[in-house]
């Protein structure tokens, strides 16, 4: 079973791959849903095969909007282009550009997006006749009917969403945004209206404002709390699930890098177990050395994110997906910035967020062991002047003794006093 993380550009790429990743899935700057992340220029896919590759790493790029009749000539000028880059695999969910795909580049493997709201075994059957080598299965489906699809289609791969953010309408098909914005999210460009505050306007009154009160499901009743099947990964591996797939092009890359650790050590650690024919139970006190005794979980905990939910995995309740409270994130970590270089006894950050002096950090490496906490003495700007603190956006020295291998990622606790 793969892990499959998100990049919204080529440094996060490099993060998730280092951090883990078994494949990393990537949109250019055409023709996929995330319009408004960084995304991959032509010769950022080539740098992105090239350094996967390398790694044994596979690289899936989506081109799973729905088209329209203008897109067409581009849209064939761009498979040609992935084609030749050597990608693994494209996603789509529009069966005319499924076709495309099948008659430009008959050699990439085709993965059907989960927009094409696939939720039975019946219509994973109906595309793998026409070719399909992957299935990404809905958000909206039960376990036990992931299990029934899994026996029922025994060789074409199948793939799930295990973590990040849902969405309000059914696999993201939404019209919400096209709607208030005229921005569509079936084109790459959602503007997130469902996190919206709102209120209640009555016709006769128009300049009035009537709250939607808490014990009333709370102004906020379009808002998605976030997926997390971290606890559930041993029971999708025993199903056969050929890749675990983590939300989130739009993310930071300390939140790629931190979850997808997460999640491919907690997956070595089931597949070690399971070779040794070890007995696990969902019984915490049976399952928790899989985890690291809860390490990695609490990981996930120290990344930005909403309340966490299982989503539909034991059974299809809606309304228990929504959190009518708030739309604001969980946030108790901030991330800091990330080590560019070393250079003698001092590490070169490139810092997202202000710290001080005297300020406690975290360093996270790609293997844990490599994880260390400290307390600043001692900071400088890039000319090596002390300094007392950081500014957002730049960057700076500091002095650490110990060794710190690549792609080194710091973070503080943020105090709310």
């Amino acid at each position: 079973m793969e892990i499959l993380s998100p990049a919204g550009n080529l440094e996060k790429l490099k993060y998730a791959v280092a951090y883990g990743a078994d494949a990393v899935y990537a949109g250019s700057q055409n023709f996929s849903l995330r319009s408004k992340a960084d995304n991959f220029s032509h010769t950022d896919i080539l740098e992105a095969v090239s350094f996967c590759h390398e790694r044994k790493v596979k690289l899936f790029i989506p081109l799973n909007i729905y088209a329209h009749n203008k897109h067409i000539d581009d849209i064939k000028i761009y498979i040609k282009e992935l084609s030749d880059a050597g990608v693994d695999a494209i996603i789509v969910s529009d069966l005319g550009v499924f076709e495309l795909v099948k008659k430009i580049a008959p050699d990439i493997n085709i993965h059907v997006s989960t927009q094409a709201n696939v939720t039975s075994y019946q219509s994973v059957r109906a595309y793998e006749q026409l070719g399909a080598k992957r299935i990404i299965l809905a958000r909206e489906l039960t376990f036990f009917e992931i299990q029934e699809i899994r026996q029922k289609c025994p060789e074409i791969e199948l793939e799930m969403f295990v973590h990040g953010a849902m969405c309000i309408s059914y696999s993201g098909r939404c019209l919400l945004s096209a709607f208030l914005n005229g921005r569509s999210a079936n084109r790459g460009e959602c503007t997130h209206p469902c996190r919206w505050n709102y209120y209640l306007i009555e016709e006769s009154r128009p300049n009035e404002h009537f709250s939607i009160e808490e014990d009333l499901h709370g102004f906020y009743f379009l808002n998605s709390k976030d997926l997390c099947l971290f606890n559930r990964l041993y029971e999708i591996y025993k199903c056969g699930i050929n890749s675990v797939k983590i939300e989130g092009r739009m993310k930071s890359l300390y939140y790629i890098a931190a979850v997808t650790r997460a999640y491919k050590q907690a997956l070595l650690n089931i597949q070690k177990y399971d070779t040794n024919n070890t007995l696990l139970q969902k019984d915490p006190d049976k399952s928790i050395d899989i985890f690291d005794n809860g390490f990695f979980r609490s990981e996930l905990d120290k990344v930005s994110h909403r309340v966490y939910i299982e989503g539909f995995f034991d059974s299809y309740q809606g309304k228990d997906t929504q959190d009518y409270g708030t739309a604001k994130y969980i946030r108790d970590w901030q991330f800091v910035g990330n080590i560019l270089k070393r250079e003698n006894d001092m590490i070169l950050v490139r810092s997202y967020f202000k710290i001080n002096k005297s300020d406690e950090i975290e360093l996270i490496f790609p293997e844990k062991q490599h994880d260390m906490k400290i307390k600043i003495h001692n900071l400088f700007n890039e000319d090596m002047m002390e300094i007392e603190f950081t500014k957002p956006n730049s960057c700076f020295y500091l002095k650490i003794s110990e060794n710190v291998p690549e792609y080194g990622i710091i973070r503080k606790r943020i105090n709310y006093e």
